[in-house]
């Protein structure tokens, strides 16, 4: 008789207010397997997750969990710990004015009487770290560590607790390439040493690099288990189940044209960071034309998004120097609404942090960088708001079921949306997007590239940040790289490839 796999979620269901998020979803994971969980936005994945992690205790859903084949009734994060399974969001649970150490052991310190031991648990931790590769010192405040390294630091904290099943959200989602490899090789290593790991993931090649097994989730349900081994774990595959029909073509064709009108120029700008004491910015010189894409490409690091928010007013108040053109009239932005009132506007790679007021409804949030056009003549016209809050929702499908829900309720996607329509809504001839697809499901990558494309066949131009190179490949009309805050190279769309780019982001 074969033992039962390691878990088992049966015909899950669980709801909200007016929503079903889970829809009889089930889910099998068998020991010692690196298991990929995928779906668009809105699919089910993190709510099937916090449901195995007690986030939503055993009695707000329907439906069993087994491990081993005995059924759990968790009450909360402590009881799923217990039983041996850890979830790392991509919100990081860290500390970060405290040490490495003292962040590994938070919550089960190691203690000799009453006391902690804190002799064994620097020694602890540092096995630990040994275990992830990472090659920092305990006594290390978590604050000085990249994104990167404090993903690490989260793996080595589950893994102190004993964990049997470990759960990583997109837990590549603001790291570069080298970091992602890093990761990714690392679950591969403690899957040889017997840990489980449950990967949720929008980047289909790293699910098609590690995965096992992939299930996939769409609306709530569970539509296919797929089986590496069987030759099954497709992109083309991936792609169907998740939205439910073919894409042939991620990047949608556009049928724009260029005109030679230069909507941008920057002349050689300039930045100091004055917290880190150098130059983010060196001598930088580009320009944009009317109806064009143009990518910025770089390694994380290379000043790509400092570019963006010097030209963008400077909100982070660096030392700027240099000269930025728009439609012919020579500028200096000290403000972001300067920037804007000359027509450039900005949609943050933070949409969350920077992008959103999250506690705010959709429609306060498309209106709220442009007041003055729907207020008489200082009071919000109410009516007025809810126009173009409606105009914008349908022109660029923005889904939700009201204008007035709270934008933190929306998916990903959606919520990428209405950070577009934030800033199509103060009309500007220049669209800067920083990585304008980040942590959001292939479906929704297409709907935004496909606004994309319609506003520069509308004679909008636009800056786009990427760190995936596909993307910039696909979606660009010329390149710029850039190294170590310089643009490095300038390659029309004709000539580019990965290896081209590559070698002009590691110019130093």
């Amino acid at each position: 008789m074969n033992p039962p796999p390691l878990l088992e979620m049966r015909e899950i269901t669980k709801e909200f207010p007016g929503v079903k998020a889970l829809d009889n979803a089930s889910f099998q994971v068998s020991h010692g397997e690196i298991h990929c969980l995928v779906g668009e936005n809105g699919a089910g994945k993190s709510t099937l997750m916090k449901v195995l992690s007690g986030v939503y205790p055993h009695g707000s859903y329907t439906g069993d969990i087994l491990l081993d084949g005995e059924v759990q009734r968790f009450r909360g994060i402590n009881d799923s710990e217990k039983a041996g399974i850890a979830i790392i969001y991509q919100e990081l649970a860290l500390v970060p004015y405290m040490t490495v150490y003292e962040n590994i052991f938070l919550g089960h310190e190691i203690k000799s009487g009453i006391t902690v031991d804190w002799y064994e648990t620097i020694s602890r931790a540092s096995e630990m770290l040994e275990t992830v590769r990472l090659d920092v010192s305990p006594a290390t405040m978590v604050r000085d560590l990249s994104v990167g390294k404090q993903q690490l630091v989260e793996i080595a904290k589950a893994l102190s607790k004993e964990v049997r099943l470990l759960i990583l959200d997109e837990p590549t989602s603001a790291l570069n390439e080298d970091e992602s490899e890093n990761l990714l090789t690392l679950l591969q290593e403690l899957k040889t040493r017997g840990v489980t790991s449950v990967l949720i993931s929008h980047k289909l090649k790293e699910v098609i690099a590690v995965a096992d097994t992939v299930t996939v989730l769409r609306d709530g349900q569970t539509v296919a288990t797929l089986d590496a081994d069987l030759g099954e774990v497709r992109e083309e595959v991936l792609i169907r189940n998740m939205v439910g029909r073919e894409i042939h073509n991620i990047y949608p064709p556009r049928n724009h044209t260029i005109s030679e009108e230069v909507v941008l120029e920057v002349k050689g700008l300039n930045a100091y960071h004055p917290g880190l004491g150098r130059d983010i910015l060196q001598d930088v010189n580009f320009h944009v034309r009317r109806g064009e894409i143009v990518g910025i490409a770089g390694l994380m690091g290379s000043g790509r998004t400092e570019l963006a928010l010097s030209i963008f007013g400077n909100p982070f108040g660096y030392q700027v120097s240099g000269e930025v053109v728009v439609e012919g009239q020579s500028h200096s932005f000290r403000h972001p609404e300067q920037a804007i009132k000359a027509g450039l506007a900005y949609v943050s790679e933070d949409r969350k942090g920077n992008g959103l007021i999250l506690i705010q409804d959709v429609k306060e949030n498309i209106t709220i960088a442009n007041l003055r056009e729907i207020a008489q003549p200082i009071v919000i016209n109410r009516n007025e708001e809810v126009k173009v809050a409606r105009e914008y929702r349908q022109s660029l499908d923005i889904r939700t079921p009201t204008i007035e829900q709270v934008v933190r309720n929306l998916s990903g996607g959606n919520q990428q949306k209405v950070s577009v329509a934030k800033w199509l809504f103060v009309k500007p001839r220049l669209l800067i997007l920083d990585e304008p697809t980040r942590g959001i499901d292939v479906g929704a990558k297409f709907e935004i590239y496909t606004i994309m494309n319609q506003l520069v066949e509308d004679g909008m131009s636009i800056i786009m940040i990427s760190s995936e190179l596909p993307e910039i490949l696909g979606m660009s009309d010329r390149i710029y790289v850039m190294s170590a805050g310089r643009l490095t190279g300038e390659v029309h769309i004709a000539d580019a490839t990965q290896e081209r780019i590559m070698e002009l982001a590691t110019i130093h």
